[in-house]
């Protein structure tokens, strides 16, 4: 019998020659199949563009090619990498940080199967019995009809029929567990009469369409106040069902002042608006727990039904360790297998690190580490084995306690089986790799290349900057920075904290730390008042289109802009790829997408502009000697020489430059489209934004989120100055080198979920180390060899 390895065993690498995505500078490497490697190097260095642009990327693009046209149709649509050869893939499944929807109706338990299985089995054993399982479904809507069915069999015969399905969202709140009430002394001024400008609404001047709507449509007298109106004229004003008739001569629909509210400003997603209609939605409408189903977004048939005195509403809101405590004592052969699957799920979770969530936690409402951690949990059980998992910084929102947790299921993976990508910039996990990708030498456009490829022990030797930096350890601060005043939180009690009084100290560097789900967030997010005069940088995603970039975003382009328009005597508009001085042929994108019907859709660089983005006779006009174009493809780092001094020297956009080279982004291109920036970058982004603000205390989250051992240090030179200027700054970070450069240190705990929410230390970093009585203290007197 021959003992030679069978030719189909012998695929066990990822070939990469020649990626050009982004910054590579034609990039060649060879992964191993079936082992763990991580990717690492200072952010901007081209890791995602590596892992995430180039490898899963074609995968994805390559497993859309095997559909049917009809289905590829309704798929996104992705050109082909820059590479020159890619060969060895596997199915890539694509583990990332954003985060998860934001639908009212989407929950823990409905982004995993958790809920499903809940739902079979309160159908099989909840008393009274109320109807199959999307009887308890808060997604499904009850319905019933009856009419009749012509049935052709020789004669035509009428049959009399019924439909009914029963579903378990309340009717009141339609499954969100919250009601909107508008206040309507914000809509209108009762005491004028429409004539007389009463509405108030953004969008409704007196004069316009939406106003003549109104005071036109003949149901109650313009002139009259409105406080005088008979009820059914205030029922035609605010409530009238939709109506077609003529107004002022066109045929137009009507309808209540609060429906055409509600459908034109309340449907859409709040961030999207524009600042004066956000503004105006925030001050007119309250959201509160709906009477009905007690925000638990059930009909009353599915909170009655119970298994042991437990309706599916009381399952959901359980954290989930007792939940999963719960189902095991559940003894019911009838259902075993459901029982078994149940559990296993909800033990995933406890794994993990989430056990401390409840099933019925609104998806939109969980950071940037737990949705990728939620999103985990659907491979966990999985039985693909031969698969490529791809994780971008697994570890984030996670303290020093729950890393190893997570090494566990990352080397679990690749025991089954699996080739697992992993972008990491935390020693921890490097640490476990079975490969090292480190790329670099710099970020944007000095790095690109790949600097090192090997084993960890000789990472820690070569000369790269990760492998100095790999054994870098912070130590604590001998002197302490006094407060010059205390923000105070009294009786705090969002989420899981117990009535929490705490006294931050302004005029330093306080850090916020504990485990994952100890309440961190909901002390500094959910706590503090109202009129502090806080400027908050939290992970939620900068919305932007592929025409928006860092310019457009910071404001940096409106100087750029009138500078342009001054040195040249011509508008400003001009200068501006989404207005005037957009290429006609691509108007002002840079590439023209063309749509191929069934198939999928390529985008090909304008010929007209080259890319450019701008009409050829706005490029002749110059300032300093560079047109608008070449502007935008400059560096932070360059462009805040060129606005510096010489002929350019612009006050305005050299202001904005400098903080966005301060919290570490000097190698962004300024009009590279915010579409290609990481989750760390965007945060820096934004931090960089609220660095104008007139706000004196700044609440960052997590913003080591991205950032390489060696960036970090600039980022604590960066938090120094902000503190030295006179504000003060609340860190919430789990990363050692912030602790220990800390003036003050609040950790919370000492567990997570009903476990958390307590203040097990406050004082000076040195205290926390000397004291070791709480998880952080023991992992910082670890790191810094104390």
């Amino acid at each position: 019998m021959s003992t030679a390895p069978h030719v189909a065993d012998s695929h066990d690498l990822i070939r990469v020659h020649g990626a050009r995505v982004n910054n590579l500078k034609d990039v060649s490497v060879e992964l191993p199949k079936r082992r763990l490697t991580v990717f690492t190097g200072v952010s901007g260095s081209g890791k995602s563009s590596l892992v995430f642009g180039t490898i899963a990327a074609e995968s994805q693009r390559l497993i859309n090619e095997t559909y049917s046209a009809f289905v590829q149709g309704f798929m996104p649509t992705t050109a082909r990498p820059e590479v020159d050869v890619l060969e060895g893939l596997t199915t890539a499944i694509t583990v990332d940080q954003q985060r998860m929807g934001g639908d009212p109706r989407s929950t823990v338990g409905t982004a995993t199967d958790a809920n499903a299985l809940l739902r079979i089995l309160f159908s099989r054993l909840g008393t009274p019995h109320i109807g199959p399982p999307s009887a308890y479904a808060f997604n499904v809507a009850s319905v019933s009809a009856s009419g009749a069915i012509t049935v052709e069999r020789g004669t035509k015969k009428a049959v009399k029929a019924t439909f009914n399905r029963t579903g378990g969202m309340c009717p009141r709140c339609e499954g969100r567990g919250s009601v909107t009430d508008l206040d309507l002394t914000q809509l209108y001024d009762d005491s004028k009469s429409l004539n007389e400008g009463a509405l108030t609404i953004p969008g409704y001047k007196a004069g316009g369409w939406g106003y003549r709507l109104y005071s036109e449509s003949g149901f109650y007298d313009p002139d009259k106040p409105i406080r005088n109106y008979t009820e059914r004229e205030l029922h035609d004003f605010l409530h009238r069902e939709p109506t077609r008739m003529k107004i002022a001569g066109i045929n137009m629909t009507y309808e209540g002042l609060v429906p055409r509210i509600q459908k034109s400003m309340l449907a859409k997603d709040k961030e999207s608006m524009q600042p004066h209609i956000r503004e105006f939605v925030e001050r007119a409408v309250t959201f509160s727990t709906c009477p009905e189903c007690d925000g638990t977004r059930l009909s009353e048939g599915a909170r009655a039904s119970k298994i042991d005195g437990v309706s599916i509403a009381d399952a959901c809101a359980m954290q989930i360790t007792d939940l999963a405590a719960w189902i095991r004592g559940l003894d019911e052969p009838s259902v075993l297998p459901l029982l078994t699957t149940l559990g296993q799920t909800l033990d995933s979770f406890v794994e993990i690190g989430l056990g401390y969530l409840s099933l019925d936690r609104p998806a939109g409402t969980l950071s940037g580490g737990e949705a990728q951690r939620t999103k985990m949990i659907r491979h966990l059980g999985s039985s693909l084995t031969d698969t490529t998992y791809v994780f971008d910084e697994p570890t984030t929102g996670l303290h020093p306690h729950d890393i190893q947790r997570m090494n566990d299921l990352l080397l679990r993976l690749r025991d089954k089986g699996n080739t697992v990508l992993v972008v990491e910039h935390k020693p921890e996990v490097i640490a476990i790799a079975d490969h090292v990708v480190d790329l670099g030498p710099g970020a944007g456009s000095a790095g690109g290349t790949v600097c090192f490829e090997g084993t960890v022990e000789e990472l820690r030797a070569g000369d790269t900057v990760t492998g100095r930096h790999f054994d870098d350890r912070a130590s604590l601060k001998d002197t302490f920075r006094k407060p010059t005043g205390a923000l105070e939180i009294r009786g705090a009690s969002t989420n899981n904290l117990q009535d929490v009084d705490v006294d931050i100290p302004l005029g330093v560097l306080t850090v916020v730390t504990g485990v994952a789900g100890s309440g961190k967030s909901s002390l500094l997010h959910g706590s503090i008042p109202a009129d502090a005069g806080v400027v908050s940088v939290d992970q939620s995603p900068i919305r932007g289109s592929r025409r928006s970039n860092p310019a457009t975003y910071t404001g940096l382009l409106d100087p750029i802009r009138k500078a342009f328009a001054k040195a040249n005597d011509v508008k400003p508009a001009l200068f501006s790829a989404n207005s005037e001085g957009a290429c006609p042929a691509c108007n002002g994108a840079g590439v023209i997408y063309t749509d191929l019907g069934m198939m999928a859709g390529v985008a090909t660089t304008c010929e007209d502009c080259e890319g450019k983005r701008f009409d050829a006779s706005v490029l002749e006009y110059r300032l300093g000697g560079r047109d608008i174009s070449e502007v935008l493809a400059m560096s932070v780092t360059e462009a805040e020489e060129f606005f510096g001094s010489g002929e350019a020297h612009t006050p305005a956009a050299h202001r904005v430059l400098e903080r966005l080279a301060d919290v570490g982004l000097g190698y962004l291109t300024i009009g590279q489209p915010l579409t290609t920036l990481s989750g760390g970058e965007r945060q820096r982004l934004k931090l960089a934004t609220h660095m104008g603000d007139k706000g004196g205390v700044y609440v960052l989250d997590e913003p080591t989120t991205g950032l390489h051992l060696a960036d970090v240090e600039q980022l604590l030179g960066l938090l120094d100055r902000l503190v030295d200027s006179g504000k003060s700054v609340i860190v919430v970070e789990h990363h050692q080198a912030v602790m220990a450069h800390a003036d003050w240190i609040i950790d919370l705990g000492p567990g997570a979920g009903h476990d958390g929410g307590r203040i097990v230390f406050e004082g000076t970093p040195a205290d926390l180390v000397a004291d070791r009585s709480t998880l952080t203290g023991e992992h910082l007197a670890a790191y810094v060899g104390a």
